[in-house]
């Protein structure tokens, strides 16, 4: 999981080199959305692959997809890019998917919790987020080889994580998928899951990916540096804080959620605050909250659905959970669409007030449709 993390956001930091190369934001903002064209569709799959063939099978062929992902974009070149990012989308989703539950359900065979077992893929995952960012954004500014090295890098690490793989037991038997996605009609997906999930990497996006922009004026030469500093610390803050997640967890209510979700519409709040001065530094503090906002909502969301589905069905929901959150992902393609007809500050604003709105309906139901403990 950390290796197909890593390399799901290498390639972030890196957007502002591709952009002073000459391409285009159309061309640059295509290339960043051709991941989600790759792990959408495998969030949706995978995990109904690994009910049926097993989770090591699918996660050994995701961290093969990543390694092979890394190789195409060390190639270079828009279409080579192109199918790097959509067979890293897979790998990810694989991560996502599969890895989040083979690692739960390894974890409650050594006798720990499911709970930490949850937290313990999250946590790996977000720390290969956040080191593949910063690795690769720091070679790709002081390094040699700039559009290669980062990459090249992230083979090496996939083809050592394959090693271990190979030696962990198996979770799953072999077995028809049964009905698909038919948890996705229980109330508590619908009302507490569903009004969250999208903002999961959706505040990932205005950080990393609008906040640099914004700011870019204000920083000259070091516009690659800062953009690696804003995915680390990012995600960092996401990292740190997933412990915290655990402790406000609670069975009788969405307390972490809810917590998760204030503390985005305050990232929301000061990132409108810093698209307004251009402060690089207001930029930095927004991207740590909403990077604790990050943090707290995908462990809380995948605790919620760990209390009410069976242990059978909940690789396949992680995955449709998983793909909900990354529809935040284009939240910066649609700003960027927007920003003709209004200013990022008035945009960033106008998504306060809808993470607002989403936090009500999630508190109104906080305490409803529980599953009967049994």
């Amino acid at each position: 999981m950390f290796a197909c993390g890593w390399g799901g956001n290498q390639f972030t930091p890196l957007l502002v080199m591709y952009r002073e190369a000459g391409w285009s934001v159309l061309t640059v903002d295509a290339l960043l959305g051709a991941y989600v064209v790759g792990l959408v569709p495998g969030l949706l799959c995978a995990g109904a692959l690994s009910q049926r063939y097993g989770r090591k099978p699918v996660m050994v062929a995701g961290t093969v997809a990543s390694l092979v992902a890394s190789l195409l974009l060390a190639v270079g070149g828009v279409p080579a890019i192109a199918a790097g990012r959509f067979v890293t989308g897979l790998a990810v989703a694989v991560a996502m998917a599969v890895g989040s539950t083979w690692v739960t359900e390894l974890s409650v065979r050594a006798g720990d919790s499911a709970a930490t077992g949850t937290r313990r893929g999250a946590l790996w995952l977000t720390v290969g987020f956040g080191l593949g960012a910063g690795v690769a954004g720091v070679l790709a500014q002081w390094g040699p080889w700039p559009w290669h090295l980062p990459y090249l890098v992230h083979a090496v690490l996939a083809l050592g994580a394959l090693v271990p793989l190979f030696r962990l037991p198996e979770t799953r038997g072999f077995a028809e998928p049964g009905p698909r996605f038919t948890e996705v009609r229980h109330p508590r997906f619908r009302r507490v899951v569903l009004p969250m999930a999208p903002w999961i990497f959706g505040s990932a996006g205005v950080a990393y990916a609008i906040l640099p922009q914004l700011v870019g004026e204000r920083l000259g030469s070091w516009g690659l540096a800062y953009s690696t500093l804003l995915t680390v610390c990012t995600l960092g803050a996401g990292a740190l804080v997933q412990p915290l997640a655990k402790r406000l967890d609670r069975p009788t209510s969405a307390r972490g959620v809810l917590v998760g979700m204030v503390l985005m519409s305050a990232g929301l709040a000061a990132s409108a605050v810093a698209a307004l001065v251009r402060s690089p530094v207001v930029a930095l503090g927004a991207a740590v909250l909403l990077g604790a906002a990050y943090g707290i909502a995908v462990i809380s969301g995948l605790l919620e659905l760990q209390r009410w589905v069976a242990p059978s069905r909940i690789a396949a929901l992680t995955g449709v959970y998983y793909a909900l959150a990354y529809v935040g992902f284009l939240l910066p393609s649609v700003l960027a669409l927007l920003s003709g007809v209004a200013s990022y500050p008035v945009l960033l604003a106008a998504l306060v007030v809808v993470a607002a709105g989403g936090t009500a309906i999630i508190a109104r139901h906080s305490r409803r449709h529980l599953p009967t403990l049994t």
